[in-house]
């Protein structure tokens, strides 16, 4: 393989190269979701082929991989001048499974190499036209793919795309404009592909209406406004306080801005599932019991075992600010036996109070983005990246 295609996906064990495609699809997917939604017809031969796709937008890539089945682990020729001539931009590519390939000179080998990608079992995507179209027509078509397909021995499959042209134009902004990828019949005919792609890149009816609501939003606000919302986040809020690592904040922040109404008893739920969580360890460390406690730190152990002798029960009121798990308060109190109800009286006070307020702060911020609510799967990758490093810098702060 020549070092133009030494890709991640190309040379990981297939098992990794699965991982990263799922985690590409979903991201794919979640934000296609936010900005119009997306409709897929057509489904794909059972081996890997050639893909041959209209090319409109950046954002024909990400429609693809959130299109196409993530086990086949997809990747895309790129255009090596541009998204190969920075540092930043070549990683960014790489990861979402780019390949160069000269647009002036040697662009015809570096798509013959691909060849052992598809023998990997790898769909290869190229765009034939070679660059993206200013206007969403469908220009001339090179004949890499083609060349491609017959030394590897597959066949090409014309894939449509449909509004990712109004969705981010060249050299334009972002758009909100549903997008329709449509997966067409196998040939071994470019001519017949291009025939067969123009057909396919026509926008069906109704296309242009943006969905209002995003489905992913409506099935969490649906599941927030359930009982078995209700009892999820109470078991979760329990969990944490024993042994679970992410506190109920997470979850809250998920279904809150999903279904700002019900951010209140939403957070309620949570606080009183948090208390009754928080008595559970109190008395098994009180036993002699002492949980598993992931992400925790010895100098989280040593810190809120000495607030707690020195103080007793009030020094919960260190918690909220301290960033040291509720569960490590509760280990400590029991084990020297502070007296559960003044544990409990102080845990409401300090690890109640900000559950139910930080619960209404997310209600409240889900209910100023309800107009906007179909980016909400936008919102929640947004949120979840800012938890997750939240936390890890808390936990790093301990250590």
């Amino acid at each position: 393989m020549t070092a133009a295609l030494m890709t991640p996906a190309a040379t990981s064990p297939v098992t990794a190269g699965v991982a990263l495609a799922v985690v590409r699809r979903a991201l794919c997917r979640l934000t296609l979701s936010g900005t119009g939604g997306l409709r897929v017809e057509g489904h794909l031969p059972d081996r890997a082929c050639v893909l041959v796709a209209n090319h409109a937008s950046h954002a024909d890539t990400v429609a693809l991989f959130a299109a196409l089945p993530a086990r086949r682990r997809p990747v895309v020729a790129a255009a090596a001048d541009y998204w190969f001539g920075r540092p930043v931009r070549s990683l960014a590519c790489r990861l979402m499974g780019g390949f160069p390939v000269r647009r002036s000179g040697g662009g015809c080998a570096d798509l013959a190499a691909a060849a052992e990608l598809l023998a990997a079992g790898h769909d290869v995507i190229v765009y034939p036209e070679g660059t993206r179209s200013r206007d969403g027509s469908i220009g001339e078509f090179h004949s890499g793919a083609q060349r491609l397909a017959t030394s590897a021995g597959v066949d090409l499959v014309p894939v449509g795309i449909a509004g990712t042209h109004e969705l981010l134009p060249v050299h334009g902004r972002l758009h909100p404009a549903r997008v329709t990828v449509r997966i067409g019949s196998p040939t071994s005919d470019m001519p017949a592909a291009r025939t067969a792609l123009t057909r396919l890149a026509l926008a069906p009816a109704r296309h242009r209406q943006v969905d209002k609501d995003s489905r992913l939003r409506h099935m969490v606000g649906t599941f927030a406004g359930s009982t078995a919302g209700l009892l999820f986040v109470a078991a979760w809020a329990m969990a944490e306080a024993v042994v679970l690592p992410l506190i109920p904040e997470l979850v809250l922040g998920v279904l809150a801005l999903a279904a700002p109404r019900r951010a209140g008893r939403l957070a309620l739920v949570a606080a009183v599932g948090s208390l009754a969580g928080g008595a559970l360890m109190y008395v098994l460390a009180a036993h002699g019991a002492a949980p598993p406690a992931p992400l925790t730190t010895p100098r989280m152990h040593v810190t809120a075992s000495a607030q707690v002798a020195s103080e007793g029960a009030p020094a919960l009121r260190h918690q909220a600010m301290s960033g040291i798990p509720y569960k490590v308060y509760g280990l400590a109190a029991g084990r020297d036996e502070v007296g559960l109800g003044g544990f409990l009286w102080a845990s409401a006070q300090a690890r109640g109070v900000r559950i139910v307020v930080g619960g209404l702060v997310l209600g409240l911020f889900g209910a100023g983005l309800w107009r906007w609510r179909r980016w909400y799967p936008i919102y929640l990758v947004v949120y979840m990246t800012v938890f997750v490093a939240g936390l890890a810098m808390v936990v790093a702060s301990w250590h």
